[in-house]
């Protein structure tokens, strides 16, 4: 009979199983919290933001490595876990698109100008809708507008304060997640948009693009929130009931 040591077999690690903790006890709850954010994520019709998730764990839970983790986990998968603005959900793998692409019911294309003003929000939000004219150097018709905010990608951002008090106007979390962007800040540069044919690589010399705002969430100095009047004259608001 062989009495000499047995051999043991030692599993491979495996990615996105907490074997960057050392302590199984801390790798036993990072996998445990790993578990309920993808529960909490999966079901979700929306992306769920940070503070959401937050709420929902338990006290002294870390989620920021079970965020890590999970991203890892679903890494090679068809569907991958992806963040936008502040807010994570479950998308189909960015090289799967196309088998998703083959069912999917052809939406209504948007009009140049719509693309125009929509290009033109996205990279000068908060923008007014004068301002949008300056730069695309015709007018803007409040239908072009409407479809826009129809698409829920555009959104009412407050008033510029100036005479007149103009509605500003901005993207949302939804152009994000339609564009596979994470931030607005990831939107392509003068050589990306060059290299897809879609400026002409004959602008001048100091044309730039200028750069969106870090936080596009947080109004402008030169910005006033909505009142309550305000969103009862955008329809934003059920308006109040006065009593006899």
């Amino acid at each position: 009979m062989n009495n000499g040591p047995k051999s043991v077999v030692v599993p491979f690690p495996k990615e996105g199983d907490g074997q960057g903790l050392s302590n199984p006890i801390d790798r036993m709850q990072v996998m445990e919290t790993v578990r309920m954010v993808e529960a909490i994520i999966f079901a979700s019709a929306e992306p769920v933001s940070e503070r959401q998730l937050a709420e929902r764990l338990p006290v002294g839970a870390d989620l920021r490595t079970a965020l890590e983790e999970l991203q890892a986990i679903y890494a090679r998968r068809g569907v991958n876990l992806v963040r936008i603005a502040d807010s994570w959900a479950f998308r189909t793998a960015g090289d799967l698109t196309y088998v998703m692409n083959r069912d999917a019911v052809q939406q209504k294309k948007l009009s140049r100008a719509a693309l125009e003003v929509l290009a033109i929000i996205a990279y000068h939000q908060p923008v007014t809708r004068a301002e949008i004219e300056d730069i695309r150097g015709v007018e803007t018709s409040k239908g072009t507008l409407d479809t826009l905010l129809e698409t829920e990608w555009v959104r009412m951002r407050g008033r510029r304060k100036t005479p007149g008090r103009p509605i500003t106007y901005g993207t949302t979390e939804k152009f994000l997640d339609h564009f596979g962007l994470e931030e607005v800040r990831d939107l392509p540069g003068v050589e990306e948009l060059k290299g897809a044919g879609l400026l002409s690589t004959r602008m001048p010399s100091n044309f730039s693009i200028p750069l969106p705002p870090s936080d596009p969430d947080e109004l402008t100095e030169d910005e006033d929130p909505f009142s309550d009047i305000d969103l009862e004259e955008l329809g934003l608001l059920t308006p109040r009931v006065t009593e006899d």
